[in-house]
């Protein structure tokens, strides 16, 4: 409210032109001395160098800034390291327009879809975009039939932990004590992986302000950052950025489409081993506005009504326990009198864990009438009696719990 009343009393704004900011030292041109740093420190995480020259070649990217700031740093990368990448041209220049799309979000289908043509044209291995500020990363890669499959924020970043861990694990790089960082409605897949190759997985609260807070947090307690990530497309492999990072998150991804390539995998195909050895884990969302003045006060009910009566079930998948980040509280469905401290700050957020491995969250917005759901799915793979299998009932569970879902926000 305070920003928008001094925004408000604002009459007139006065104008200079470049040259004369310029000269009066108002206007700092930052070049060379920054992009130069940057780059080196991006190439500088990457472990395999040797594998990234010696195969960059057998590798085409297509890639979209979305109109953003991207192409310039992105290229450049790309372009010392040897690989080959086709720029969108209708989406290469900044434009704060976006003339060629009506979101420039990477996690829209729509918004790749001029990539997505570019790459079936040039038959491309993987397509990536980046939002406009460049911090956001988004993939596509074709499946068996060349179709291209787009890959969730959830699903790259288990990608990532899982070459980050497996590669420092094969050089012999693991630092001594590893660690990484999860928001709490990031998929717990990035859990069973951490556990795996013995690093710690902690979680924070949705932002990536909350992940640099744990990283500060590490550095107290001498654990070493590996990676951090959220599932709205957030990714980071460096300390030197206390952000996520689009630009490092694509030069990994290529690296790692690279070491897949070199054991004939594509990453689809990794993705489907890691569903074998942990369990098919799958993201559903669903949200709803409250229109009008009483908006906020039908989601602050809706809240309310979840804490005086909590669910036992969610489609018909029992309830086993709950936590309750508002009241700084964890507890066993079937012993609430037992409920332990949840180390998190204060949030408006419910979470449900099931029996089968699947966790529920929900919160309202902050800023507008606006209610949340975030559905991790998780189906025992050999159970289920295979692959296809659990994908086909994991879909059946996500259909029953948001029928529970709709029950509530669609009075």
């Amino acid at each position: 409210m305070g920003i928008i009343e001094r925004v408000n009393k604002v009459s007139s704004v006065k104008l200079m032109d470049r040259a004369e900011a310029l000269k009066k030292g108002l206007l700092v041109i930052i070049d060379k001395e920054i992009d130069d740093a940057y780059v080196a420190m991006v190439k500088s995480k990457l472990l395999r160098p040797e594998l990234i020259k010696e195969m960059a070649k057998s590798v085409k990217l297509v890639y979209t800034p979305l109109h953003g700031t991207g192409a310039l740093n992105f290229e450049r990368v790309m372009r010392e390291l040897g690989l080959e990448v086709t720029t969108v041209p209708e989406q290469r220049e900044p434009d704060g327009e976006f003339p060629t799309v009506s979101y420039p979000n990477p996690e829209e289908a729509a918004a790749l879809k001029m990539a997505l043509d570019l790459g079936a044209k040039v038959k491309a291995d993987c397509v990536m975009a980046t939002d406009p500020d460049a911090d956001r990363l988004g993939i596509a890669v074709p499946d068996k039939e060349g179709k291209f499959v787009l890959i969730t924020g959830n699903q790259l970043g288990c990608l990532h932990l899982d070459y980050l861990l497996l590669t420092r694990k094969e050089l012999g790089k693991m630092p001594g004590r590893p660690a990484a960082i999860r928001s709490i409605v990031t998929t717990t897949l990035q859990t069973a992986i951490a556990e795996k190759y013995g690093a710690e997985s902690r979680e924070c609260l949705t932002g990536f302000k909350w992940i640099a807070d744990v990283m500060r947090q590490f550095e107290r307690e001498g654990l070493d950052f590996v990676y951090g990530t959220e599932e709205s497309y957030g990714h980071l492999i460096e300390n030197e950025v206390r952000d996520k990072d689009g630009i490092s998150a694509a030069a990994l991804t290529a690296e790692m489409t690279l070491y897949w390539r070199s054991k004939v995998k594509s990453l689809l195909d990794r993705l489907d081993d890691l569903y074998l050895e942990y369990g098919y884990y799958e993201e559903k969302g669903t949200n709803k506005y409250f229109e009008g003045p009483s908006g906020m006060g039908i989601m602050k009910g809706i809240m309310d009504d979840y804490r005086k009566r909590q669910p036992e079930t969610l489609g018909g998948i029992k309830v086993l326990r709950i936590r309750d980040v508002k009241t700084g509280k964890v507890w066993e469905a079937a012993r609430p009198e037992k409920a332990e401290k949840v180390n998190l700050p204060e949030s408006d957020v419910l979470q449900w864990y099931l029996e089968d491995g699947t966790m529920v969250t929900v919160r309202p917005s902050g800023t507008e009438p606006k209610i949340k759901y975030y559905i991790l799915l998780r189906t025992d793979t050999k159970k289920a009696g295979g692959l296809e299998a659990a994908r086909a009932s994991s879909g059946k569970k996500a259909q029953a719990i948001l029928a529970d879902i709709r029950k509530v926000i669609d009075k």
